[in-house]
């Protein structure tokens, strides 16, 4: 199996391209830790994925925009699964608002879930991998960033990704661990089913391959980063996108 006694911990896990990763990543051998802020989702998952994959797959609850609460769960899984191999950094939240009309408290909300919640997961997943001597970071942008359709806050976030994932991939190669980050366009997930029909028409529109992505297409990439097949790819920014835009 791809991925057989591996450690993988995944957030946003309760649904969307979390649980499509965690359902893949369980297929393919590993030992998955499924982290969402709803713990009763995250065991739903857990035992679900268990179950169908004959893997061990464990549940656990985590406000990712606290850090206490992200270092309590990176302790755990380490605990109850030995190490942690790779970690991806999917929980995400968006919020519909002009920017002139943005609310202070859906700017902070948006960013510190996005970003400094990704900047904990990083931070404290590195210094488990940095023990290890190998790892592998897996961040989650949006092409948002490129084409600036989506509110400001939302757009903001996922640039710093970007910027956070290739600063700390040249700063953590020297320990074995890899970082890079997943791009992903428009993609049929529980998220998208707050934006207004016709904004979701007009961004098939623009997609070249004439669809939305599916959550399991993110999961392959993901799979594909993780694997031992992408050991001389790190700081990169890899797209999946159906052509929409281009990096």
């Amino acid at each position: 199996m791809k991925h057989k006694d591996k450690v993988i911990f995944v957030t946003g896990a309760g649904q969307g391209m979390g649980l499509a990763m965690v359902k893949l990543f369980a297929e393919q051998g590993a030992k998955v830790a499924a982290i969402d802020i709803n713990e009763a989702a995250a065991k739903k998952v857990a035992e679900q994925q268990s179950a169908e994959s004959g893997t061990e797959v464990i549940g656990i609850g985590c406000d990712i925009s606290q850090s206490s609460s992200v270092r309590d769960a990176i302790t755990e899984v380490v605990q109850r699964l030995g190490s942690i191999d790779v970690v991806i950094n999917n929980a995400g939240i968006g919020s519909i608002d002009s920017f002139i009309d943005t609310p202070d408290e859906n700017w902070h909300k948006v960013i510190n879930v996005n970003l400094t919640g990704t900047f904990y997961c990083c931070r404290e997943a590195a210094r488990v991998m940095k023990e290890q001597g190998s790892g592998c970071i897996i961040n989650i942008s949006s092409t948002a960033v490129m084409s600036g359709d989506g509110p400001s806050h939302y757009c903001a976030s996922k640039a710093g990704v970007i910027g956070l994932t290739r600063s700390i991939a040249k700063e953590l190669a020297a320990s074995g661990i890899r970082v890079n980050t997943i791009v992903p366009g428009p993609t049929n997930t529980p998220m998208m089913a707050d934006i207004p029909e016709e904004w979701t028409q007009q961004m098939i529109d623009a997609i070249p391959l004439g669809r939305m992505g599916e959550p399991a297409d993110i999961a392959k990439l993901a799979s594909f980063i993780a694997s031992d097949d992408a050991s001389f790819i790190t700081g990169q920014n890899l797209a999946v996108n159906g052509g929409m835009a281009f990096l």
